[in-house]
């Protein structure tokens, strides 16, 4: 039963103060009545009987003498259900592809359900994104988060929308789907998901939220949670392996910070609010594995690095939650390396537990920690290079040189298109191998070697 009150005081921007509220708790939805129509809002903070109202539209227009209040009793939910698979949606969960309401099966609280910390499942399965840089060197497993730190101008787009596409759990039967959450984007970037996810017929098993950049901050805060509610009945209800990508995150955290300057909240660092930390891993620890259950929740976040800094506030502190991250490397882009993964400081921490015999193959710990260990040493020797000419380097330290290029060349750029299985990838490993004397390969149990050097192409 709801609640209403003809006791709106004021309005500023897109806040809305009622007075003399009884019983309204934080987050509650609120309907405003007007003559206009039915504006949508939720409430921000409550003091006393005060309770400050978030809309979700411009107050334009809104008379308050006439206006009331209609507190809903209950915060935002979405319907869910299976057909929502194949559908596109605004960032409130209305469809936006001009198909029908959805008829749901249930309504579930955007904010989601904590999962037991004991009941959590170690991830420890092999997710393949089609991708050699992230495959063989960084691997994503299944229950995993796993950002991409970019920068203004590199295509995590398509990167976004080539590992949707592509990735797959090897050697499982169950269904794989991806619900993609575009925070904060441009209509024609929207368009361009929306495309490429029809074109390869990856709409199929996709969902797709879209906030676009002209709409309300208060709704830019609420999609990734839509799509991860989403996520969440896909995975823990219909029992799936979902892949929640969640493109941009700095989007979202600007919209957190225009909303903390509106309720007049002390800043912190940057002018983010002192709880950016908490309301981030409200976010990502939505991921994972149930002991017990077949689905999961595996997520990849993007975020754009304000000023190419990985050290300000958002890829701080979403370091500190995820499990590693994949960086793209201004300098492989302008080199025409697509995509541009920058390797050595990318990092999965569970990429261990996702590898090896009966998941992907026996040799790959070794070649990884092999071709890690010479791009390194590769990277110094042209560097080297560059400041003391060519003619200052050892034979051995030459072909090194050439191994990182060769291996930026062949190992990293293979486009947005190629889509290469583990196998794939581990012998092209081995390839490059090839490049260096045996007596380099010191990281490689002998065995493989013997088994996998020099066998026929």
């Amino acid at each position: 039963m709801y609640k209403e009150y003809k006791t709106i005081k004021e309005v500023v921007g897109p806040l809305m103060l009622v007075e003399g509220v009884e019983g309204v708790k934080y987050n509650e939805l609120v309907d405003v009545v007007c003559t206009a129509g039915i504006r949508r809002g939720k409430v921000l903070e409550v003091n006393g009987d005060r309770a400050v109202v978030q809309l979700f539209e411009r107050s334009q227009g809104l008379q308050i003498a006439t206006a009331r209040a209609r507190f809903l009793g209950h915060s935002q939910e979405l319907a869910v259900s299976r057909d929502m698979l194949g559908r596109v949606f605004d960032g409130m969960g209305n469809p936006r592809d001009g198909g029908a309401a959805i008829i749901p099966d249930k309504k579930l609280d955007i904010n989601g359900e904590p999962i037991n910390p004991a009941a959590r499942d170690y991830p420890n399965e092999f997710i393949q994104t089609g991708i050699s840089a992230i495959d063989g060197l960084n691997t994503l497993v299944r229950g995993q988060k796993l950002p991409v730190f970019s920068m203004s101008g590199l295509p995590h787009a398509e990167l976004a929308a080539q590992i949707a596409r592509q990735a797959k759990v090897r050697g499982s039967d169950a269904k794989f789907a991806v619900v993609f959450a575009a925070i904060g984007i441009t209509f024609e970037e929207a368009q361009y998901f929306v495309d490429d996810f029809k074109r390869t017929g990856a709409i199929e098993r996709t969902v797709l939220f879209t906030n676009l950049a002209n709409d309300p901050a208060v709704e830019r805060i609420a999609t990734p949670r839509i799509a991860l509610t989403c996520a969440e009945y896909l995975a823990f209800t219909c029992g799936m392996h979902v892949l929640v990508i969640m493109t941009d995150i700095t989007n979202y955290a600007e919209a957190l910070r225009e909303v903390s300057a509106a309720r007049r909240e002390i800043p912190g660092r940057r002018g983010y609010p002192g709880y950016l930390y908490t309301d981030l891993a409200s976010l990502y620890e939505r991921a994972g594995r149930i002991r017990g259950s077949e689905g999961s929740i595996t997520q990849i976040p993007i975020l754009t690095m304000p000023e190419d800094d990985k050290t300000h506030p958002i890829p701080d502190l979403t370091g500190y939650i995820t499990e590693g991250q994949i960086m793209l490397s201004r300098d492989l882009y302008k080199k025409g390396l697509n995509p541009p993964i920058d390797v050595l400081p990318s990092l999965s921490r569970l990429k261990d537990k996702g590898i090896g015999r009966g998941k992907t193959r026996e040799d790959h710990a070794d070649t990884m920690n092999q071709l890690f260990a010479a791009y390194a040493r590769g990277k110094e020797c042209k560097e080297l290079s560059a400041i003391l000419g060519e003619a200052a380097l050892s034979d051995v330290d030459k072909l090194y040189a050439k191994f990182a290029e060769e291996f930026e060349k062949l190992y990293v750029n293979q486009g947005f298109e190629t889509n290469r299985t583990i196998e794939e990838t581990l012998d092209l490993g081995w390839k490059l191998l090839k490049i260096l004397p045996v007596g380099e390969l010191k990281r490689i149990r002998s065995e493989y070697i013997d088994k996998y050097l020099n066998r026929e192409e």
